[in-house]
Formats: structure tokens, sequence, C-alpha cells
């Protein structure tokens, strides 16, 4: 009877023993696959300093917000989505988003193809934003203010988001890059910005039809155009409409009825604007759609009027597209017309239940919605993460 007891004992012992060793192993492994701050710093400080060069945003703000939201590059939100800075999709973004819990459950964020594209995204991010407009007013190595700046433009709900800041960049030096990249950059002036140091230029437009006196407003890399027999020019992100009406002589709400556009404002990504009315068909038959397009965006690509475009395909204004449909640019035309997508799941041959991604969606709201579990989802689609595109079609049920 003792001799069982004493083996069971030694038995446990071993058990126990050999569990503690297992821990302190995937602890270890846990550990060094763990980056460390310095090491953060030194992957990213050399993208922190030319992205203030180009844009004049501090690379020590820069890189003390990238240490905070990705803790360090060791966040679950980067390590799925290269989303450096806590971007959320909002209804502008049009590239790719991921589901995160934050403030709410299932939240879609940004996400990139590299870690460069989010930190050169951070920049345009802040630079074409109207409530961070006066910290480009700072002087670049002010970081305290840049700090207290950011809270106070509300990039973040912390109420000690200007303190880890300020800790970050002084316990790790951070101002040094700042110091560094500032020897590099252009004199800012507020009254000459535009996004991506647009420049005004001045060029009349060949085989125009139109008034030939109206001036036409180029950006940085001059480009301007007839695009369906109706002129253009192509705008950076953060421009102004009232300011291209103005340089153009064009009243501002014919700027507006000409690009189907219901107010004014600031242009939150680059795009084509018209200075003359759209056409009511295209120049050609069809238009296959690209990967995030809506159908303003078609309509602004091929010239067309949104309202004709929307007749045409029997669609309407919020209608959601699906990448490769094919769209009618033409009354006349009789080819058959791929089924757009809308907000109510469609049956692939009768088998399995279809969702269309629509724009804030991520892989958590859409499993809630129709009951079942994010990995289902993941399963059935064959995805190896929960990463996926606006417009994306995914299986939601099983027959």
């Amino acid at each position: 009877m003792h001799e069982r007891e004493s083996k069971n004992s030694v038995l446990k012992m071993k058990k126990n023993i050999t569990t503690l060793v297992v821990c302190i192993l995937m602890t270890q492994v846990v550990t060094a696959q763990k980056i460390t701050p310095e090491q953060y710093i030194a992957t990213y400080k050399d993208i922190a300093m030319r992205e203030m060069k180009r844009m004049g945003v501090p690379a020590a703000i820069t890189l003390a917000q990238g240490l905070l939201e990705t803790e360090s590059g060791n966040s679950d939100l980067v390590k799925k989505s290269n989303n450096h800075f806590g971007i959320k999709c909002k209804n502008t973004w049009t590239a790719g988003g991921v589901s995160h819990n934050d403030d709410a459950i299932g939240e879609c964020f940004r996400s990139y193809p590299t870690a460069e594209d989010s930190y050169r995204d951070h920049s345009n991010f802040l630079r074409g934003g109207d409530r961070y407009g006066f910290l480009f007013k700072l002087d670049p190595t002010d970081y305290k203010g840049w700090a207290y700046g950011l809270k106070k433009a509300g990039y973040a709900t912390n109420p000690m988001y200007p303190t880890i800041l300020i800790r970050n960049i002084e316990q790790y030096n951070l101002e040094q890059y700042s110091l560094l990249a500032a020897k590099d950059m252009p004199v800012y002036d507020p009254s000459l910005y535009q996004d991506d140091s647009e420049v005004a230029q001045v060029k009349q437009l060949e085989n125009d039809n139109s008034d030939a006196s109206t001036p036409v407003y180029l950006d940085a890399a001059g480009t301007a155009g007839i695009i369906n027999n109706t002129k253009y020019i192509f705008a950076s992100a953060g421009t102004s409409l009232l300011a291209i009406a103005s340089k153009n002589n064009i009243d501002l709400n014919k700027l507006l009825e000409y690009n189907d556009m219901k107010k004014d404002g600031i242009l939150a990504k680059p795009q084509i604007i018209f200075l003359q009315n759209k056409q009511t068909s295209g120049d050609k038959d069809f238009y296959i759609v690209k990967p995030g397009e809506s159908l303003y965006d078609v309509s602004q690509v091929n010239a067309i009027q949104l309202q004709s475009l929307i007749e045409y395909n029997q669609l309407n204004e919020s209608s959601q597209l699906i990448p490769g449909t094919k769209l009618k640019l033409k009354p006349q035309t009789t080819a058959t017309l791929a089924p757009a997508t809308n907000d109510v799941p469609v049956k692939a041959n009768g088998n399995a239940t279809i969702h269309n991604v629509q724009p804030k969606e991520g892989l958590y709201s859409i499993a809630k919605t129709y009951g079942v579990t994010v990995d289902q989802l993941k399963e059935w689609n064959n995805l190896a993460d929960e990463q996926i595109q606006i417009g994306q079609q995914l299986i939601v049920s099983k027959p």
C-alpha cells in the first residue's frame, strides 16, 4: 500500500515538474518573440523622419504614437493589419479593414500592405484633417505642444494620452530624430499649403470647348486634361473646393453641381474634379468596376452624370458594387448587366447564403448578424486571418 502511494507521489511530482518546465519554456518563447521599444524605434525611425520631411509631422511624435498604439509593435491589431496608429476605417476609407474590439465590439480598423503605408496614411490623416491644422503652425520640435494639441483635437480619448507621448519621447530620446529631420524640412507657409505640397499653376487646356479664358488649377504633378469631352483637374486630399472654384472663376454651387456633390468642404482623398458639366453618356459602352469603387467613383472616372449612370443600370445612389460588375455607360446598349450588390444577402447557387461586405463591417459584426461564429466564417471562406475587403463576398451560412 505504502509502496503504491510512494510511486503515485513520484509520478505526480514528475508530472508537476514537467508542467513547470513546459510553462517556463513557453514563457521564454513568448518573451523572445516580443519586440522591445528600442527595436521598434530602430526599425521605424527612418520612416518617421522621411514622413516628417514630406508632411511635417514631428518624427518624435510619430514614433511615440507608434510605441503607444502598437504596444511597441506587439499588439494584436498591428500584427493582423499593419495599422500602427489605431486609425479606424471611417466613411471615406475604401481600402482594406479588419475587425477589432476598441470603443465598441468588432469595430473596423484600416489595414495596410506594409508598415510604411500605415506611416504614410498617418501623416496624410493629420495633414488633411481640418481639426489638426493648427498643429502645423507649431515649431516641429515642440513635442509637448504637439502631444497636448493631439489630445485637444480629439485624436484619443485617454486623458493621459499627452503624458504618455511625452514620457515615451523623453525616455527613449525620440526628439533626436525630429532634430535630424528638421534640418531638411522646407519652411512651412500655411497660406500656400495644400496637401502633399500642392502647387497652384495656371494652364490653358487645348481642345477646350468652353470659355477659353478660364484658368485651370493644377496639382503638384500638373495633372489636367479632358475626359469624355469634359475638362477636369486632379486635386489632392486636403484641397478646399472653395479654393478650386475661386482659382478657376467658377461659382461654388456650379462646381458642386458639375461633380454631383451636395455640400462644400475639404477633399478627403485625391480625386478628379470637373470644371464643366459632365456628359449624360460615356465615351464607351461599358465600364468594369474595380475593387473599392462606388457609383460616384465610376461617374467621375467616366465623366458621366451620376443620375444617368443610375438610370442606365436601374440602381439607386446607395447601391454597393461588386468588383468586376459591368456597368452600362450608354442608354442604347443591350448587353447584359452583371448584378450589383446591395445590403441584402443573395443566394449562391442555392447552396449557401452570401453577404457582400459593407463599409465599417468586420468579421465579428457579420458573424453576430447571421448568428454564426468568426471561426465558422474563416473556415467557410478559407480566411487565414480576420482581414476582409469592402465589397468582398462571404459565405455566411451553410445549407
